[in-house]
Formats: C-alpha cells, structure tokens, sequence
C-alpha cells in the first residue's frame, strides 16, 4: 500500500495544495497579501509604487458608483414594506442619539490623550516658515456654516441625488420616495417589487466588483508607501502612534462595551468583518465595503430597514475615527506651533467638531479637510499648520477608517436591538460561525444568503 493511501476505514485528508488553494481563494487572504506585497513594492521601488495610484483610485470609484443606487433601492424597499410611518422617524432619532453621544466620547477620548501625551511639545514650528501651497485646495478654502451643511443635503432634483457623490442627499431622497410609494396602494406596490428585484441585480454587480478589490488595495498600498515612505512616520511618530493606540483603545473598550451591553462580543464581530477590514486598509476608505456591510448586518439579523437607514446615515453622522483624529490633531497643532490652548479654547474646539465631523464622507483625505474646517471657524491655530501633518496624513487615514468602520457596524446592531429589530439568537449563531456569509448565493431579496439547510431563519417582525 502506498504510504498516502488511506487506510481502510478511514477518511483520507484533504491534500496540502488543496488547502491552501482553498485559503488563497478567500477575499480577506487575497486582501492581506494584496496589503503586504503593496508595502514591499512601494519600499522596494518606490516610483513605481507611485504610480500604482490609479489601481487603488480606480477600484473605489468602481464602487461608489453603485453606493448611491443600493442605498436607494435598500431604504426605498424597506420604508414601503413598513406597516408604520411612524417607525422611520424613530429609527433616524435612535440613530442620530447614538451617533452624538459616541461621537462626543471619541472627542474626549482624543481630547485627554493629545494632553496627557503631548506629542507636539518641544517642536518650536515657527509659523512664518509654513506655507499653505503644498494643502490640497479643499483644505484652504473657505467652509460654510451648519446652515449650509443642512441646506446641501437636499439635492437639484431627484435624479441628481442619485449622480452625486454625498450619501445624505440619496438618503433624503430615498425616505421621501419610500413613504409615496408606501402611499399610493397598489400602484407603489408594482414599483416596490421592481426595486426590490432591481437592488438584487445590483448586489450581483457590487460581488463582481469586490473581486477587484486585492488589486485596489495592493495599488493604494503601494501608492502610500512609495510617495510618502516609511521614514517619514520617524518625524512624527508620536503623534502617529499615540492616535492608533488611542484607536484602538476606543474599539476596544468603549464599542466593545457597547457589544457587551447588547449581550455580544466585539471579537467575533470583528472577524465576521475582516474582509471588510482590509479592504478598508488597503484603500483608506469605508466607501468601498458599504454594500458588503449593509447584507452582512442584514444577515446577521438586523432588519433591512434599520440597516438601510442606520449605517448610511452613520457615514455621515458618525465617524469615530475622525473624531479622534479632529481633536488630537488640532492640539497637537497648536502645541506645536507653541499656541498654549485653555481649557475653555479646547472645549469650544470640541463643539465646532461635534458640527465638523458631520458630514465627512468615509473616503480618504476627508479626515484632513474636517480639521481644516475645524481650524478655520475656530482661529487659535493657523490653517498654514497643517502642513505638518500632511505628510503623515495617509498614515493615520487608515486607523480612522477602520475605527469608524467598526463603530458604524456597532452602531447598526445597537440601534437594531434597540428598536427591537435584531434577531438575537440568529446573530450570536452568525457570529459564532454557524451560519457563515456566503456573498455568491443569491437571496430572495438580494441582499442576504440564503440558509444552508437544517438552519431556517425566524422572519423579522415588520418595524412598528
């Protein structure tokens, strides 16, 4: 008998290169080495990695240009499928609660590191050597009031919400075009189940798109390292460091808690994300994995409709990582620039950032602009400070994607079950791993998997 014959009576094991074809076949494993072998070229050759900027840019516009339709079709079906108006409303101020209330904990969060830690001490920039013309223009020109904030939510027309590239436009549109087709009886009805199959296409397309996504991130990767390079985190590698592990920390700690307080844990939320993770890694930007997140917190049991108003809203209205980002990096500007900011300075700062990170879209450079914002309506430090950080901008846009990543993704699933609207023990099965994701089955209602069989899942009751 050969020595890799099975013996009989006994199952022979899959062989070696079959595993790990099977591991190499997985999107998160594809990404990792996509992420790594990014670095290596960018370290290597770093011209080359330069100019590798159109793989990563190309990538994240393949997917924004279905954000807006999915969202659309998603809060349009679920509104209209609703038995109660009423419900909307209570879902958007559940949210919008949630959201301000994390939002000002990441600010103090980051508030009490860039004090304690005080990376920009003993720097001694004099502000006269600074010039503004190395800024990107969004970054020197001049930001509009929260009037204006509000007022550009609200687009041309109808179809100009769809062809844009702001996500509360689409959402307005949506909610308002879901309550008519809600009211108009059996004409809206037809119209609602042409959506609903319609969004079913578009999910089919946003899978074929996401297999692009180890060459996005390999070619953003390899971009950032190239241009930018490793060495220049030596200049300011406190500042860099301190705000990953201030990150981390309120990952960890305060949205675990709020998992813990829900009866879940963060952990295995975090690996039931981890391609999601990084994509968002090697492309510094949330935008691209919104579709995977919205039918991964559908399949984990929150409803369709908390999911399609709660976490598109929350790419606006809650970002975490960028809230940490505002207030460490506007102190350390200042103490860098030698401004000795007061208490009474930095808790105003604060304010203005509860209004200035609204509003910055999950996409990469969008941080930087917010602290120009910020800057600009709060004048103790210079805007020409900025050139400090721009360099090692990029660096710190991948902690703060990833942090509001997983703080939209939290905050989906608290205001589910908050709503009453999270079939609990069908997301610690989830999970645990008993009912894997799988994005290549096509679901009745084109956004979650269907069920292996033996596993049938327990409708959710309708919102109201």
């Amino acid at each position: 008998m050969s020595r890799n014959a099975a013996a009989p009576g006994t199952v022979a094991a899959p062989d070696r290169p079959g595993r790990i074809r099977l591991l190499l076949s997985r999107l998160y494993v594809q990404c990792l080495l996509a992420v790594l072998a990014g670095v290596v070229v960018g370290s290597l050759w770093p011209s080359f990695g330069a100019e590798l900027k159109p793989l990563g840019d190309g990538f994240v516009a393949l997917v924004r240009m279905m954000i807006a339709p999915i969202i659309f079709c998603t809060v349009v079906h679920g509104i209209a499928a609703m038995s109660d108006r009423r419900a909307v409303g209570r879902v958007s101020l559940k949210a919008l609660v949630y959201f301000e209330i994390l939002t000002t904990i990441a600010l103090v969060i980051g508030l009490v590191v860039v004090n304690v830690v005080r990376p920009g001490s003993g720097l001694h920039v004099d502000v006269s050597t600074l010039s503004t013309d190395s800024l990107p223009a969004e970054a020197t020109q001049a930001h509009g009031s929260f009037t204006d904030f509000v007022l550009s939510t609200i687009p041309d027309t109808l179809v100009s919400a769809l062809t844009g590239e702001e996500i509360l436009p689409v959402l307005l549109v949506a909610v308002l075009f879901g309550f008519g087709l809600q009211a108009s009886g059996e004409a809206g009805a037809s119209i609602a189940a042409g959506i609903e199959k319609l969004s079913t296409v578009l999910f089919r397309l946003i899978r074929w798109i996401m297999r692009l996504a180890p060459i996005g991130a390999f070619g953003s990767m390899a971009f950032t390292i190239g241009n930018y390079g490793l060495g220049t985190l030596r200049h300011l590698a406190l500042l860099v460091g301190s705000f990953w592990l201030t990150a981390l920390f309120f990952v960890l700690v305060v949205l675990g808690g709020v998992m813990r307080l829900g009866g879940l844990r963060l952990l295995p939320f975090l690996r039931y994300i981890k391609e999601e993770l990084l994509i968002v890694l090697g492309t510094s930007s949330t935008e691209p994995v919104l579709p995977r997140m919205m039918a991964k917190l559908e399949h984990a049991g929150a409803s369709k409709p908390v999911v399609g108003i709660t976490l598109p809203a929350g790419y606006s209205f809650n970002l975490d990582g960028t809230a940490i980002y505002l207030t460490m990096g506007s102190v350390f500007l200042a103490q860098a620039v030698g401004v000795d900011l007061s208490l009474t300075q930095q808790l105003t700062m604060l304010a203005v950032m509860l209004l200035t990170s609204k509003g910055a879209a999950g996409v990469t450079g969008s941080g930087f602009v917010a602290l120009a914002a910020t800057l600009s309506a709060v004048p103790h430090v210079p805007v020409a400070a900025l050139a400090l950080i721009f360099g090692i901008d990029r660096f710190m846009s991948e902690a703060r994607a990833l942090t509001s990543l997983v703080g939209n993704g939290v905050a989906t699933l608290a205001v589910a079950r908050w709503e009453g609207q999270l079939d609990e023990a069908r997301v610690r099965a989830v999970l645990r791993g008993d009912l894997p994701f799988n994005p290549d089955d096509t679901a009745t209602d084109g956004l979650v998997p269907e069920e292996p069989a033996g596993s049938p899942r327990e409708p959710v009751p309708a919102i109201g």
